[in-house]
């Protein structure tokens, strides 16, 4: 019976969000469904206490990182710096591979610092010009954007400030940049199973007579692309480039300016010294000063061009930052609520039956990545109940904090990416495709992606690579 509620409660938020009711108000009913089914009595303070308790200290944490990094996307696109390194990528390689193209663009884009969401929009009226010329049947136009936004360049490439990334610092100790050599041996892999499976489908596709489009499919189709770029593509590239390198100075640089562990605020008009924990913090220092700097860069070039359009963009970025950030607070808050549940626990205990560390995590992270639809909120929850389980399961079997990061981080993206993901979502939206007609090439994507987690661990546990 307790672990039908904590499973109900779950499915229940899986089925809101698939059909497309918000999060953010759907999470704490269903949370609170929990706790009445659970102890009615618990109602109120599990609201107060526990819920909002660690939505706040979510939001404190990681809220920054979503506001300038949606900022500093929205920045690259109104600058027309995004529409410069596509337009270049075009010109070097051609229409006739579109595909990696339009893989490489996204990635550097999101790699960069660009917010997924708007990766998508700057890249879609590419890739459709791309496809058209080449007769790529454009249904895998969403699975190709997929491929460079929301796999390797999201959690396994080292350094990469998207928040899935993030998260896992702050319970492990790490950096960005964990298990470096691990991630980039799942990146290389990710990419090309991903294009060879895309190669595949194109070839198949096009040799069952099936062009850029049917009349069905062409919805939401762009603009032709206007090819009249002045920003000179290596500009355009100076402020992604910035962020990357900022982001590993800053990462080496602020424990040598920080003396101690604990850095002691006592200012004179407070009442009590505030402590912050440097090990908590100090990666998302570096990737917030490097998003910071990629700013800068962009207004130094841009600066006429951006001041036109700065009060709409950034209303529209602090807009996404909320969004983003409220949707992934109450989904760590649910998880938290669900997390101290009896159900859960007996599940918790359950897991502890899978001998292998690296397993057990990479299982419980996708598991809880694919039951809410995200990877930033399954890797919230899996982390915040069972980080301590791992960290010790981890030091008891010698296995690095930097492999349980990138093991945790890479499987919350995963099985994040069923048909209830908001990016998903997004990205069917934006090219005006439909679940039936491009879905199953994200899905298969999201079978590589979940595979190669497991690569990963074999890799390690073969070489001791990291």
């Amino acid at each position: 019976m307790a672990v039908g509620i904590a499973a109900l409660s779950l499915i229940l938020l899986m089925i809101a969000a698939y059909r497309g009711m918000s999060v953010i108000i759907m999470a704490p009913l269903l949370a609170m469904l929990a706790v009445l089914l659970t102890d009615p009595a618990a109602v109120p303070a599990a609201f107060s206490g526990l819920f909002m308790e660690k939505v706040a200290s979510f939001l404190k944490l990681y809220f920054p990182v979503f506001l300038l990094g949606a900022l500093f996307g929205k920045l690259v696109e109104i600058s027309g710096f995004s529409r410069a390194i596509v337009t270049a990528v075009i010109g070097i390689v051609g229409a006739g591979r579109a595909i990696p193209a339009i893989m490489a663009v996204t990635a550097l884009l999101t790699y960069g610092g660009v917010s997924v969401f708007v990766a998508v929009f700057a890249v879609y009226p590419f890739a459709a010009e791309m496809f058209r010329r080449a007769d790529i049947p454009k249904r895998l136009v969403p699975a190709t954007i997929g491929l460079g936004a929301i796999t390797f360049t999201m959690d396994a490439l080292p350094g990469t400030p998207q928040i899935q990334n993030i998260i896992p610092t702050s319970f492990f100790g790490t950096t960005s940049w964990a298990a470096p050599v691990l991630g980039l041996i799942g990146s290389a892999c990710i990419a090309a199973m991903g294009l060879t499976y895309l190669g595949w489908r194109r070839r198949a596709m096009m040799a069952a007579g099936e062009g850029y489009g049917a009349p069905e499919t062409l919805v939401n189709e762009p603009e032709p692309v206007d090819a009249s770029v002045t920003v000179h593509p290596l500009v355009a590239l100076l402020p992604l480039l910035v962020v990357g390198v900022g982001n590993l100075l800053l990462t080496m640089a602020i424990p040598r300016w920080v003396s101690g562990d604990v850095i002691t605020l006592s200012l004179v008009g407070m009442a009590e010294p505030v402590e912050v924990k440097v090990a908590q913090v100090s990666a998302l220092w570096a990737v917030e000063g490097a998003l910071l700097m990629g700013i800068a860069t962009i207004l130094a070039f841009a600066y006429r061009t951006v001041a036109k359009r700065f009060a709409e963009g950034s209303k529209a970025a602090v807009g996404g930052a909320l969004l983003a950030g409220m949707n992934t607070a109450v989904e760590y808050g649910f998880g938290a609520v669900i997390a101290a549940l009896p159900g859960f626990l007996i599940v918790k205990e359950a897991l502890r039956a899978i001998p292998d560390p690296l397993i057990n995590e990479a299982i419980t992270v996708t598991s809880l990545a694919g039951i809410t639809g995200s990877a930033s909120g399954g890797l919230s929850i899996a982390l915040a109940a069972m980080a301590d389980q791992f960290i010790a399961a981890g030091d008891a079997a010698g296995i690095s904090r930097e492999v349980l990061h990138r093991v945790a981080s890479m499987a919350s993206g995963g099985m994040d990416s069923l048909p209830h993901n908001g990016a998903v979502i997004t990205l069917l939206a934006v090219t005006g495709l439909t679940h039936r007609q491009a879905y199953k090439d994200i899905f298969a994507l999201t079978l590589i992606k979940t595979v190669t987690v497991f690569i990963v661990i074999a890799v390690y546990y073969l070489t001791g690579l990291v």
